[in-house]
């Protein structure tokens, strides 16, 4: 039962069908990754006439052939159709001049709660796959080159805005809180204020000793994924929002045995919001990119600057994504990276916790090399000639 390949439009109208898919697996990153100059490929296994099974595949030079890669994927609607799946894409990578085939599991490998304890027994994913000739890198803590194997998850799907707020813990419903006291504004950018968000991010990179990509990186995603994606900025503008909190310390009680307490909180945030630019309309405070498909929202990446961290604003982002997922009645939420280690050294973990979500380990890579001794000769020659 041979590989096939579909359309874009096909492999689209497909994905919509299924229960569940990363990003990793649209025609939007197809769109992406052959504006990176990777060849794309959308192959399905069908049973009379019926899609069980899909991918998006790519595919890069290297030397002597080619470097195949499945990521996040595949998706379907057959779960017992996955076996035949994997033994024909073999096939197709043999028959293609595949040096190396790489598959990163989507399926969940494990869940944790959100401490890092099991709650459920590992699947029996692994040896589904090394069954069928593919080696197993095993399972990694961290992020090796990039891939994200832990990921942090929220349920959407009992929630409203109002009990999606309670349900937070109390240390980000008291920032969120904040964030509106200093009646921040988060809005999605347009592309020609893409550098506003990168600036962002480079200043997060320098203080968490990671490179930020180069501008075309984010111009490409941004028009590669058009309204799949929220290039969302959260900012203050300093004059009006002391004019608000005017307005709030003008509305408190006064009989209230809180009153002295209320007005000088919000006093301190006026105090805070004087030190800033006054000339200036906006002030960029944080920012987040989400990617949005039927089954869930990403949170990608983000970053904030140091000097404004007492705004709050990454948990007004965090807040204000989930909300736009409720409004496109999607039922998940994933903050994706997390390093998989529990010692409470993991910063990231620590601030995706306040929101009470809980974790999955995803199987991670598998690889199969169609000609296994041709592949070590090319890399041996490469190693020796340095290329």
């Amino acid at each position: 039962m041979a590989l096939t390949t579909l359309t874009k439009e096909e492999f689209q109208a497909y994905s919509n069908q299924v229960s569940s898919r990363s990003f990793m697996q649209s025609v939007q990153m197809g769109d992406l990754l052959e504006k990176r100059g990777a060849r794309i490929v959308y192959l399905a296994l069908k049973q009379e006439g019926e899609i069980q099974v899909a991918a998006l595949v790519y595919s890069l030079p290297m030397l002597g052939g080619l470097h195949m890669e499945l990521n996040s994927g595949p998706i379907y609607t057959q779960q017992d159709a996955l076996p035949v799946f994997y033994a024909e894409l073999k096939e197709y990578a043999k028959q293609n001049g595949v040096l190396e085939l790489l598959v990163k599991h989507y399926e969940t490998y494990q869940t944790f709660d959100s401490q890092g304890n099991p709650i459920d027994a590992e699947k029996n994913i692994i040896q589904g796959l090394t069954d069928f000739g593919y080696q197993f890198d095993g399972l990694p803590t961290s992020y090796p080159n990039g891939e994200i194997f832990w990921h942090f998850i929220k349920d959407l799907e009992s929630y409203d805005e109002k009990s999606l707020l309670k349900s937070f813990n109390k240390n980000s419903i008291r920032n969120i809180q904040s964030a509106y006291d200093f009646n921040l504004i988060v809005r999605n950018i347009e592309r020609d204020e893409i550098s506003k968000f990168k600036q962002i991010i480079e200043e997060t990179g320098k203080r968490q000793g990671f490179k930020d990509k180069n501008l075309d990186y984010y111009c490409k995603l941004y028009d590669a994924f058009e309204d799949k994606a929220a290039f969302l900025i959260a900012e203050v503008n300093p004059k009006k929002s002391i004019e608000a909190l005017d307005v709030k310390q003008a509305g408190l009680d006064e009989r209230s045995k809180q009153f002295k307490q209320q007005y000088q909180a919000l006093q301190k945030k006026k105090d805070l919001l004087r030190h800033l630019d006054s000339e200036s309309d906006n002030i960029a405070l944080a920012c987040a990119l989400i990617i949005y498909t039927n089954t869930e929202v990403a949170y990608l990446f983000g970053g904030s600057f140091t000097e404004y961290q007492k705004f709050s604003a990454p948990f007004l982002l965090q807040y204000h994504a989930m909300k736009q997922a409720l409004e496109r009645k999607i039922g998940k939420y994933n903050f994706l990276v997390i390093q998989g280690i529990f010692d409470g050294s993991d910063g990231v973990l620590r601030f995706k916790q306040n929101f009470n979500g809980y974790i999955v380990r995803k199987a991670g890579t598998f690889r199969y090399y169609p000609n296994p001794i041709k592949f070590k000769c090319l890399q041996f020659l490469k190693k020796t000639i340095g290329r």
